[in-house]
């Protein structure tokens, strides 16, 4: 099951409504992707390139605390000044 919570954008972060944390998560997450895999003639692969075609956050999960529903989504306190420059 998916939560609410998004992935951060440049003027966001995540933040432990519980703890106060703002570093460390542990994030769960399904992502569907359009690969192209190089083979060499041995059999062996690489990924030379990869399009992310959905991805869904399943959880997050505070490392400090291990709280799950209490991560949200919070303004980086220098947000204001990135997008006046």
């Amino acid at each position: 099951m998916a939560v609410s919570i998004s992935v951060p954008s440049d003027t966001q972060r995540w933040r432990c409504t519980q703890c106060g944390n703002l570093t460390r998560f542990d994030v769960t997450r399904s992502v569907r992707s359009r690969d192209y895999l190089h083979f060499d003639l041995s059999g062996g692969s690489r990924v030379e390139e990869s399009q992310t075609l959905a991805e869904t956050i399943e959880e997050v999960r505070c490392r400090w605390c291990n709280a799950v529903d209490a991560v949200e989504t919070v303004d980086r306190p220098d947000a204001g000044a990135a997008e006046s420059a």
